[in-house]
Order: structure tokens, then C-alpha cells, then sequence
């Protein structure tokens, strides 16, 4: 059977747990990955998930800011929780899924925002950024030797030109700085990743996941980023199918401002 993987930055679950489930009666993706699920583990709302079919959680939470988290039809065999930087903010999980010789190990991250002052002098958020994609990097290191992978998660880096919605306006703002942006590609040079998002619409084209809460009309105004990512290992390139951004979700009431993303895989 074909697998279909969602990313959706929630921007708190229980807050928006009528959105998710709606979402998901929708689209019945076979996995779900949140990030910024704002809440421990124990107040996860695990129940709603459940009727729904989503069985399979993992859950790596914190109380009031981070947190990620795995819903699954399918079933998960193994999970890891890992800290970056010394520190334990929930920020990553990752889970084994499908049955055989070669599972696919599943990581969703929530990296870092970074704060406003693109300067780690200056801004321990903006160091702490940079030294989390640092770990990353070495970590993930050599991740295609090591079978079928997938990661996705609000990285909080908007890579590519086409990425902004203005590459020449953005260069000084947190998200696209050069720093960012080829830090971020050294992160994927080190692992062997694909950008499953950019296999599917050309670099060349606009493509957006974020826009701003602070925009009066953010329909109109069309000032986002791609700061949510899907990047698979080359043994299963020849497995993408298709990718969806549900960016009518930005326009729901009491929204995320993220939409979610979801990629198809053959079996």
C-alpha cells in the first residue's frame, strides 16, 4: 500500500484539536508529525487521535512552548527521543514504521526559531539556532547509508531564493540569512537528503508553508516562507508520488500559521 506522511507545525494542540481532526478525517494520512504542541505528555489529547484511527503516538513534549509528536494508523516499532545542545526542550523524535528487513525510520524536528537579531554575539536564541543545526548536521551525518529515512519538521529556515516571498528583503531577517540558508544545505550535504518538497515543484517556482499572524490580510499580501520541510534518503526517491500543501488551512478560523504538508510514498 502506498504510505502518506503529513507535517503540520500546530502552534498548540489542544488549542486546535478540532482543526487537526478535521484535517485528518479529510485527508486520512497514515502518519501525522506536529511540532510545537505545546504540552506534556500527559495532557497530549491522545483520545481524540485514537477515534480517529491514530493509534500509534509517540510524544515528546514540554509544558507551554516545543513539542513534537507521532500519530500513526500504521504501526510504530521503535522510537527515540533525543536533546540537542545539552539541552531537553522536545524538539525531536524519531520512530521506525512499516514491517520487512528495511523499516523507515521517521525524524520530526522542531528547530529552533532563532529570535529577531540575526547575530549570535548578541542573541543567544539566534546562537543556539545556529549551534542546534550544527549538532544536526553531525548527527545526521552519512543518514543515507543507513537505509530508507525521512525527515520533516518546521526546520525554520526558508533555504532558497523562491522560498521568500523577497529573497533581496529577507536576506538580513531571521530564516533566510546566509548563514541559515547554507547551514541548512550542510545539513542535507551531510546526510544525503533530497528536498522531497523541491523534487515536485521546481526551484524556480514560489513555495510557501508560513505566513505571518501579523499580516492584516495574509491571503493579499502573500508574504510567506517555506520554513516546514519533507527530505527523504535516495533509496526512496524512486518512491515519491506526490506532495500537497494545504494552504487553505492558513484560512480557517483561529488557524496555525502553518499549513500542513503532506507526502505520498509507493509501497
Amino acid at each position: 500500500m502506498p504510505l502518506s506522511i503529513a507535517t503540520w507545525n500546530i502552534n498548540s494542540v489542544r488549542l486546535r484539536i478540532d482543526l487537526v481532526c478535521a484535517f485528518l478525517e479529510a485527508e486520512r494520512p497514515d502518519v501525522l508529525c506536529l511540532q510545537e504542541i505545546k504540552c506534556i505528555e500527559g495532557n497530549f489529547p491522545a483520545g481524540a487521535f485514537r477515534k480517529l484511527g491514530y493509534e500509534h503516538q509517540v510524544v515528546h513534549g514540554q509544558k507551554g512552548y516545543h513539542g513534537v509528536a507521532v500519530v500513526a494508523k500504521v504501526p510504530i516499532t521503535e522510537h527515540v527521543r533525543r536533546g540537542f545542545c545539552g539541552k531537553d526542550d522536545a524538539r525531536h523524535v524519531a520512530v521506525k514504521i512499516g514491517g520487512g528487513e528495511l523499516p523507515i525510520v521517521l525524524h520530526n524536528f522542531y528547530v529552533p526559531a532563532g529570535g529577531d537579531e540575526p547575530n549570535p554575539d548578541v542573541n543567544e536564541k539566534f546562537a543556539h539556532k545556529l549551534a542546534f543545526l550544527e549538532e544536526m548536521k553531525g548527527w545526521l551525518r552519512g543518514a543515507e547509508t543507513l537505509g530508507p529515512a525521512i525527515l520533516v519538521g518546521d526546520l525554520n529556515v526558508a533555504p532558497l531564493e523562491q522560498d521568500v516571498w523577497s529573497h533581496k528583503q529577507m536576506l538580513g531577517v531571521v530564516s533566510h540569512t546566509p548563514v541559515e540558508t547554507q547551514l541548512l544545505e550542510a545539513v542535507i550535504e551531510a546526510g544525503g537528503w533530497i528536498d522531497a518538497m523541491r523534487h515536485f515543484v521546481p526551484p524556480e517556482e514560489k513555495l510557501y508553508t508560513w505566513w505571518s499572524y501579523r499580516a492584516a490580510d495574509w491571503e493579499a499580501s502573500n508574504r510567506g516562507r517555506r520554513l516546514d520541510h519533507m527530505w527523504v534518503t535516495s533509496p526512496l526517491r524512486g518512491r515519491l508520488l506526490g506532495l500537497e500543501v494545504k494552504r487553505e488551512a492558513r484560512g480557517w478560523n483561529r488557524p496555525s500559521d502553518h499549513v500542513p504538508v503532506i507526502l505520498r510514498l509507493a509501497a
